[in-house]
């Protein structure tokens, strides 16, 4: 090989070593090659909620708790025991807590807890407020949305039945989003008709659910899709959001039978 061409091979490498070894010695990047094309990444996947809050401390600092009050499975048939502002801003206990990641909010009702009036099933579940007012609209005028990332996790044996999400009046329910054992439905009207949204939902799976209440209909979207268009409108309106356990001893559970929905994220918008 003669001197030229030997000199027009080695300076280019001997330059390209140089400016590597200049930019390791001032703290230069050092991002690690992407991988050959065809291989899969290794990074494991988000959690069911987003980003965990590990200095979490109370479900209101994971989820925004500030127009609901809380009513328990605790206390006296027809008059539990309830949470509101600012107590329920740091309020923790066996209804509702953290789970152990610190990236959902935990809804625990037995099936032998105390009862609202009016119902004979209990509940660890949040009803919508204004401020300090009761929150009360129609969906013949403004638009009203309920969004909610949660996952059903536990259900009494002997009539597996609860309620994640819901609208209420002033006297009766409106529409359910109901898990009965494994089928997921919109449960509405005074017959109760119920619309399928997930046939074969499988216990412990986060779904994304959103409920809009606008120009005298309730549109139900389940992951994404729309799930049900229900023709319906009416007054005194108000969301709920947790776990309403629909079975108590005397439908054959035990007391201390559990219903559990776990709830990642939450949020109430209302336009006019």
């Amino acid at each position: 090989m003669s001197e030229k061409v030997f000199a027009r091979r080695i300076l280019p490498m001997t330059a390209a070593l140089a400016l590597l070894l200049i930019a390791t010695a001032c703290g230069g990047p050092s991002e690690p090659p992407p991988p050959p094309p065809g291989t899969t990444s290794t990074a494991a996947p988000p959690e069911p909620g987003g980003t965990p809050k590990p200095s979490a401390q109370y479900p209101a600092d994971l989820i925004d708790l500030s127009n609901w009050y809380l009513t328990l499975p605790t206390g006296d048939d027809g008059d539990p025991d309830l949470v509101h502002q600012p107590e329920l801003a740091t309020y923790s206990g066996p209804a509702l807590h953290l789970d152990d990641a610190k990236d959902g909010v935990v809804f625990t009702a037995d099936a032998g807890g105390a009862t609202t009036k009016g119902s004979e099933y209990p509940r660890s579940e949040l009803r919508e407020m204004s401020g300090q007012d009761m929150a009360s609209w129609s969906n013949t005028s403004g638009t009203h949305t309920l969004t909610v990332r949660e996952a059903f996790t536990k259900l009494p044996p002997n009539k597996p039945q609860v309620v994640g999400a819901q609208i209420h009046d002033a006297k009766n329910d409106v529409v359910l989003i109901r898990l009965n054992g494994e089928r997921l439905v919109a449960e509405y009207g005074r017959d109760s008709t119920r619309i399928t949204i997930d046939p074969a939902y499988k216990l412990g799976t986060p779904y994304d659910l959103k409920i809009v209440a606008a120009d005298s209909h309730i549109q139900i979207f389940y992951n994404g899709n729309l799930a049900a268009d229900i023709p319906m409108s009416g007054s005194g309106w108000y969301f709920k959001a947790g776990a309403y356990v629909l079975s108590n001893p005397d439908k054959g559970d035990s007391p201390d039978a559990e219903g559990q929905v776990v709830i990642y994220s939450l949020h109430v918008e209302h336009t006019m």
